[in-house]
């Protein structure tokens, strides 16, 4: 009783395989027998004398006879895995930084807490790429001399955008739209004018750097559109991790704050996951009423989401100290720099996501288990 039709499917396209889960309102399981009906594409679930059915998304066709591992845990509901007819729906394209931002067309710059103008029309004649953050750590591994490039340093002139994996470099000018900027002993934050969110550093008395979980960058032409914080935050991670883990085969991230501290261990599993899920259940669209957002479904009353799925782990007030102490000397490890209150923020969405998902699916081997959406 209480299905509702609430239901969870993990999808992986690179196996054409997924696994079902048929949630119960309560932490009770049901005292009547329940009959699941598995269609090519509807399920179907009877109980007590009540069905509920819901209809899946266009292009996702399942195989009924696969079926197997059927198995009924407390808390969770009914699980049970099989495959697909076909190959699901192709992931929708991942705009990274690079692509979205062209020579020679205007952008306006906007905070994306608030939607205040931080950089005015600007027009760019380069966009570049930036070498990794460590890579000068690497020359010595590579030159039989000294390193060439000690005294040399990569600032943008104005009309150059240099792109990091979670930033990018401006050359301040004399552009009058520039946010206010807070002086510490070890840099200078640059904060919003409106709401004084950090929105980067400056890393020279001309360049400024822009994290990318901070700023919207849009045509000149067009108008802003706000994103909620949350579901911005996590996309443009998702969007780091993939566009890193495809360029340079790297599957663990440290996520460091601006503070020089360690946040978060994340170890990517897969990024060829999509969610289908009921709304009716306890679903991943809830997660984000602590701040106020929702992730609007495809269509209709089942939700598709586009997700990659991560493993984690908590380095706040010196938790899993070894590991990380580890992680930062293991050259396979790559460093993400955000705000440090970005890095809380995406902890406590991180924290959310997994209590959203059924118990059983929540911990892998020490690590914490978590689908971001992109």
């Amino acid at each position: 009783a209480g299905m509702a039709g609430a239901f969870l499917m993990e999808i992986r396209r690179g196996t054409q395989s997924a696994l079902l889960v048929i949630r119960y309102a309560a932490a009770e399981l049901p005292s009547a027998p329940v009959e699941v009906s598995v269609c090519a594409d509807s399920l179907e679930v009877r109980s007590g004398g009540s069905c509920d059915a819901a209809a899946l998304p266009a292009g996702v066709s399942l195989a009924p006879s696969s079926c197997r591992g059927l198995r009924c845990l407390r808390g969770d509901g009914l699980h049970l895995r099989m495959r697909l007819r076909g190959p699901p729906p192709a992931a929708d394209v991942v705009f990274t930084l690079r692509e979205s931002l062209k020579p020679n067309k205007n952008y306006i710059f906007y905070c994306q807490s608030c939607g205040d103008i931080v950089v005015k029309d600007r027009k760019f004649l380069r966009v570049l790429p930036l070498p990794s953050e460590n890579w000068s750590d690497l020359v010595e591994e590579w030159c039989c001399h000294p390193d060439p490039f000690a005294r040399s340093t990569l600032h943008p002139q104005h009309g150059d955008c240099f792109l990091g994996d979670t930033f990018f470099l401006l050359n301040s000018g004399n552009e009058s739209h520039l946010p206010e900027s807070l002086k510490s002993k070890e840099n200078t934050r640059v904060i919003c004018k409106r709401c004084k969110t950090m929105l980067g550093e400056t890393v020279s008395s001309d360049t400024i750097k822009y994290y990318v979980t901070e700023v919207i960058m849009q045509p000149a032409e067009g108008s802003f559109s706000p994103t909620p914080r949350s579901q911005f935050v996590q996309s443009m991670v998702a969007q780091c991790l993939l566009e890193l883990s495809s360029a340079k085969s790297t599957f663990r991230f440290t996520i460091k704050g601006d503070n020089g501290k360690t946040y978060i261990l994340i170890w990517l599993l897969n990024s060829d996951t999509l969610l289908v899920e009921s709304l009716g259940s306890s679903s991943s669209h809830s997660v984000f009423t602590l701040f106020g957002d929702t992730l609007t479904p495809s269509s209709g009353p089942v939700g598709t989401w586009n997700a990659v799925k991560v493993l984690y782990q908590p380095c706040i007030k010196c938790r899993n100290k070894e590991l990380a102490d580890a992680w930062e000397n293991d050259m396979g490890v790559h460093p993400l720099k955000f705000p440090s209150e970005t890095c809380l923020e995406l902890l406590l969405i991180l924290g959310l996501s997994t209590t959203s998902l059924p118990p059983s699916l929540r911990c892998m081997n020490s690590f914490q288990v978590r689908n971001s959406f992109y």
